[in-house]
């Protein structure tokens, strides 16, 4: 059991009951690497806008990356009754998928206050309080709402720098309304009565209405229960259902989440209920289910993963859409939003669950690069291209799997037709977003390119980023010659569905390019095989995992069919032998252990690299895919650490594993100021590689029919599969 205390539900929802007392449990404190030592634990939840960071001191911060990585407020929002408050360590604390609860009482009066970010695109969160008198005779109250504004733009690498407030007001619905952050209200209270009192807080004139309950889709599911989405590998694959929204924006309207359909209350005290409890009846219904016999942490983790990911969406003020920031130490303590694979990497899951959101999210990363079809590795915190650190060669290959998994599920052809634009300082005309793809494909083949192996060269990364620095191979040698096997072994399985979307636009040159391609850079990955496990990368004169494994390349190798199946079956095993062997938590990026326990070092155990390595898992042997996805989860976690918080609710992109100082805690490079340890919460690919990898265990793949098993099901509004 965790020491901080367990799941329960809270309106209907999954959610976790906070019960350690952090003041005088030693248990509570943890190292930040970066900043002095604490015992705050944690969550980041949110709507499509706004981010609520809600604490075990039941205090909050909000964060809105519209226009930039901007803080709003840091530490504060607290309702008091005479001596009583919400911000006691002895409270009763409920983290929730998009709200937090706070109850505290005395001989008087009960108080219990929930925040929430409602339903939609709204840069403001509801407060509702839950006043009752506990006594058998009239009383009355003066009770304080408090919201102390620190605007603070994160600034790269260094952190947080105060802001200007940027206009946040606090609201009594159908009452008062102030910029000073500060409401009081007089309350009397017959013997035995309780009152509902609704506010809000946050930027009140602004935000959109949620999008209407069918997420933006138009027609039927995706698939019907045990159906397929899409045909065999081939371009007359069949599709299922109707498309979401091109534009990839959202709707107005009437809202799911109560009324409002421009942002303001009208002066109607009613409105607060009526947007609390539409909001919450709007989230039970847009979240999936799942269920599976052999992993039943799934019921409660599938929709909770889907909360938090969605969560952190941002409708993007910039560059249109949406941008799906994996967050964390990155962009909340570092000031950046990157790299630009990850957003897609976490849009991929919502293709079957949320897919108007997918699209919106391809079409904002898209919207990053220029008309050469090179994507940078980051947007810095006033979302213009950073390029000083990595430039990284397998972004395209993940924009163009998006795309494909898109389509395969949606049939959406009318999506790629619709312009996008390009990041403003380019200065370049928007082009239908399969013309942008077309561009960034042209820019794999012919700036990125081969090398003298004939396989993808790597320039400064590929998805590991210190691979060049790992390798051992002279640094600026292998930027100008090194080439990657996982980009090749990448490519050889995400080409050939590109050639499928590329064929269906009528582009058949192109399609016919990228399939041969495909195959070609298939055929190389089987020839990487040595025995043990498929080699790594090549540098002039030198090969790199030749004599250790590393681990990012081998699923890769299998699901692209370089890996005949019982090579396959093989490697899993070994696999399952070595840089798995005695982890809770999944396999090692590196193996055999060399002490180097980095970002880029063999003790850390990284979700993106897992779930590849479970799909892999799913067709050759799925029982080992269902354990490695059980060891993803968060009840695994709390199972072997139960004293460490992250990983309870939300996690890291990596953890270190059992043989390193810090077992389940996360990776830090305090040497040059960077540290997951820092901000070890709110990585989105702690929600979204659990989703993806659970669909991929249920046989839902781009272009294929779905082989779900007879124990084990999901169902969202767009598709159900399984029993």
């Amino acid at each position: 059991m965790s020491a901080f205390g367990e799941w329960t539900t809270a309106y209907g929802l999954p959610a976790f009951a906070y019960t350690m007392d952090q003041e005088r449990d030693p248990r509570a404190e943890w190292d930040p690497v970066l900043d002095p030592l604490t015992r705050r634990h944690f969550l980041h939840v949110g709507n499509r806008r706004i981010t609520l960071v809600t604490d075990n001191y039941g205090l909050s911060d909000l964060f809105d990356e519209h226009t930039g990585l901007l803080w709003l407020t840091r530490g504060t929002g607290v309702t008091r009754a005479g001596a009583l408050s919400t911000d006691i360590s002895g409270s009763e604390r409920i983290f929730g998928p998009t709200f937090a609860i706070v109850r505290v009482a005395d001989d008087r009066v009960t108080l219990e206050r929930t925040v929430l970010c409602p339903e939609g695109e709204w840069p403001w969160v509801l407060i509702r309080l839950r006043v009752r008198n506990l006594l058998d005779e009239p009383v009355r109250l003066e009770l304080t709402e408090e919201w102390t504004p620190g605007a603070a733009r994160v600034e790269l690498i260094t952190g947080a720098k105060p802001a200007d407030d940027p206009g946040l007001e606090l609201e009594l619905i159908g009452g008062a309304r102030t910029g000073a952050g500060r409401l009081t209200i007089s309350l009397d209270l017959a013997a035995g009565e309780e009152r509902l009192l609704g506010l809000r807080y946050g930027l009140l004139d602004g935000g959109t209405a949620a999008p209407p309950s069918s997420s933006g889709t138009h027609g039927g599911a995706l698939s019907s229960s045990g159906g397929t989405h899409g045909g065999a590998l081939s371009s007359s694959g069949g599709t299922h259902g109707g498309a979401p929204s091109s534009s990839g924006g959202t709707h107005g309207g009437a809202s799911a989440s109560g009324g409002w359909t421009d942002g303001k209350a009208n002066g109607r005290a009613d409105t607060a209920a009526e947007a609390f409890d539409g909001s919450l009846a709007a989230l039970r219904d847009r979240l999936p289910k799942a269920v599976a016999a052999r992993a039943p942490e799934a019921e409660r983790e599938v929709p909770w993963h889907a909360a938090l990911l969605t969560g952190a969406a941002c409708a993007d003020g910039v560059l249109g859409g949406h941008t799906l920031d994996q967050g964390s130490c990155y962009s909340f303590r570092h000031g950046f939003n990157g790299a630009a694979r990850d957003p897609l990497q976490h849009a991929l899951p919502l293709v079957y669950i949320e897919p108007d959101l997918a699209l919106s999210v391809l079409r904002n990363t898209c919207a990053w690069g220029g008309p050469d079809g090179d994507l940078p590795y980051a947007l810095g915190p006033d979302k213009r291209p950073w390029t000083d650190l990595f430039r990284p060669s397998d972004q395209n290959l993940w924009a163009l799997w998006l795309a494909a998994e898109y389509l395969s599920a949606t049939g959406d052809l009318a999506a790629f037709a619709d312009a996008a634009p390009y990041h403003p300082v380019h200065g370049a005309a928007p082009v239908p977003l399969g013309e942008h793809l077309r561009r960034q494909f042209r820019f794999l083949t012919d700036v990125v390119g081969r090398g003298e192996h004939g396989h993808l060269r790597i320039l400064n990364a590929d998805w590991n980023d210190m691979a060049i620095t790992e390798s051992g191979v002279d640094r600026e040698v292998m930027i100008s010659h090194g080439e990657s096997v996982l980009n090749s072994a990448m490519a050889a399985w995400v080409l050939p569905r590109y050639a499928i979307l590329a064929e269906r636009l009528g582009d058949d040159a192109t399609a016919a390019e990228a399939r041969k391609l495909g195959e070609e850079l298939r055929d190389l990955v089987a020839g990487e095989w040595n025995g043990r496990w498929y080699r790594r990368a090549y540098g002039p004169g030198a090969v790199v995992g030749e004599s250790d494994m590393w681990l990012e390349v081998q699923p890769w190798a299998i699901l692209s069919g370089a890996a005949p199946p019982e090579r396959a079956v093989e490697l899993l095993r070994t696999i399952e032998r070595t840089a798995a062997a005695d982890s809770p938590l999944g396999a090692r990026l590196r193996w055999p252990d060399r002490g180097a326990y980095g970002p880029g070092g063999v003790g850390t155990i990284w979700y993106a690299i897992n779930m590849t390595l479970i799909w892999a898992a799913a067709e050759h042997v799925p029982e080992l895919g269902w354990q490695w996805w059980r060891q993803m989860s968060l009840a695994a976690h709390t199972a072997a650490y139960p004293d460490v918080w992250e990983g309870t609710l939300s996690g890291p992109d990596a953890y270190l594993a059992p043989e390193t100082e810090r077992p389940g805690r996360t990776w830090d490079l305090a040497e040059v100021g960077v540290a997951m340890q820092a901000y070890p919460v709110a990585n989105l690919h702690s929600h979204s590689q659990p989703l993806l990898a659970y669909l991929r265990l249920l046989g839902v793949e781009p272009f294929r029919p779905a082989k779900a098993p007879d124990d084990a099901g999901f169902e969202s509004r767009v598709l159900r599969i399984g029993p």
